[in-house]
């Protein structure tokens, strides 16, 4: 493009302004535009500075009308430098706009100040992470964990550029290895996390790295194909029979304490978050039904509030409470809303009394018992609804293959006489059952709920209990 190719006066005096601009003094200030390549397609901008020496910014390949914008702008950042004064707002415009490339060719002429080229590390996306989590304090906490182990094994201030799937790897087996822990009194134990711990945060790193991709701090995440592995821990399941729940009730100091076992054990409610929130207004003793609101589930969708059936061994424990509660009070158990309170310690010393070997996790595997007995007489969606998660959740997490379950398949004698309703003579004829009534108990169930109120589901609003289940 020339000049005398340009329609009108004014836009080629205009152009030629730009290419050849005048100081206050008139002279020109011999700076251009240089062309190289076949087609003139890479260009520069060439001037002298100050002493008279020759000098260039390369702008790469670039169209004409960039090239004038860039020759305006350096001229105009040449009189600023050269009278001391700011800039013309037309260059401040162009420096914000070009890249860091030219912007650093720029700051090296003495024309620009260096952009503040901020190092983003592992440390500023952890702390981001946590700042922007709107989850509840408990699982803030794993998420905490997760992150400290990320600090430790690749170093809060090791830019996330420089993280790849390698140091992603280096992680996860830091984390499942065994590592020796010195107790106060100076005696060193080895510890090792669960598999499923490790699992649970690989999932928050993922997340965490998943995250740092939506922000645009990385491009792509190292953590993406990482192998998490199953949060299930079969090796901490455990079935707690009713007849150690029983000795077990028989040593709690007092009635609050029989209700937390027993609404564990015989409701399956979450210890002690749904059972912290429960209302005497929500125990509905003509239905035999309780309310139960779940803090953990309170983002999902129709899961939120549930209501679970009170087994006759709940009901005479929640009646002694009921009777003994002052007026007033309308939290079921008043002790739990004590931030010191201590269940796992506490409860740990009442089963010993109790002569009960402590099993892997005394909160959690109580509930998972009353899923394996519900499962057992109930479809397995009621179960679901009944407990407030999902059916495969349950199948991953609290269902059990038992003993009992190989001795009904052999047709050897079970060692809980509530099989026996459900055992076949060899020749396929209905074995008899001594109580005809409780035909639909099964093993290990001390439920024995109502067969009218949980047959029927009712103001749930889940299907009835058809005549084939």
């Amino acid at each position: 493009m020339t000049l005398e190719t340009l329609p009108g006066t004014e836009a080629g005096d205009w152009l030629r302004e730009l290419i050849e601009p005048k100081n206050k003094k008139g002279r020109c200030r011999m700076a251009s535009i240089g062309r190289e390549g076949e087609r003139g397609e890479l260009k520069r901008i060439m001037f002298r500075d100050a002493a008279g020496r020759q000098r260039s910014i390369r702008l790469g390949k670039c169209s004409e009308r960039n090239a004038l914008l860039a020759l305006s702008a350096i001229e105009h950042l040449l009189e600023a430098h050269e009278h001391d004064t700011a800039p013309h707002h037309d260059a401040t415009r162009w420096l914000d706009k070009i890249g860091a490339r030219t912007h650093a060719r720029v700051a090296a002429m003495g024309l620009a100040q260096p952009r503040e080229t901020a190092v983003v590390t592992l440390g500023l996306l952890l702390e981001r992470f946590h700042e922007t989590a709107a989850v509840k304090p408990s699982t803030l906490a794993a998420y905490k964990q997760a992150a400290d182990s990320l600090r430790a094994s690749i170093g809060a201030t090791t830019p996330l550029a420089s993280i790849t799937p390698a140091h992603a790897d280096k992680w996860r087996k830091s984390i499942a290895e065994p590592v020796k822990v010195i107790d106060g009194r100076g005696k060193a134990t080895t510890k090792q996390l669960a598999p499923a711990t490790v699992a649970k945060r690989v999932h928050v790193a993922r997340a965490i790295f998943k995250r740092g991709v939506r922000w645009g701090m990385i491009p792509s995440s190292p953590f993406a194909d990482l192998r998490a592995g199953s949060q299930a821990n079969p090796d901490r399941a455990f079935y707690v029979t009713v007849e150690s729940i029983r000795a077990i009730l028989v040593e709690c100091p007092d009635c609050e304490w029989r209700v937390v076992v027993g609404l564990s054990r015989f409701a399956g409610l979450r210890c002690p978050s749904e059972i912290v929130a429960l209302r005497w207004g929500d125990v509905d003793w003509a239905r035999s039904r309780l309310t139960v609101r779940s803090p953990k589930t309170a983002g999902h969708a129709d899961h939120a509030v549930r209501v679970v059936p009170i087994a006759p061994e709940l009901r005479p424990i929640l009646h002694e409470l009921f009777d003994r509660a002052e007026v007033g009070v309308e939290a079921v158990v008043p002790r739990l809303r004590d931030p010191k309170m201590n269940l796992r310690t506490t409860f740990t010393k009442i089963v010993a009394r109790a002569g009960v070997t402590p099993w892997p996790r005394l909160i959690h595997n109580m509930r998972g018992s009353c899923a394996c007995d519900w499962v057992e007489r109930f479809p397995a969606h009621v179960v679901a609804a009944w407990l407030g998660h999902s059916p495969l959740i349950a199948a991953r997490h609290y269902l059990q293959t038992r003993d009992t379950h190989f001795d009904m398949a052999t047709n050897e004698p079970a060692s809980n006489a509530a099989t026996q309703a459900h055992r076949r003579d060899p020749t396929g004829a209905q074995a008899e059952t001594p109580n005809p009534q409780n035909a639909a108990v099964l093993m290990g169930c001390g439920v024995g709920c109502d067969p009218v109120e949980s047959g029927k589901v009712g103001d749930t609003g889940f299907e009835p209990v058809t005549s084939r289940v």
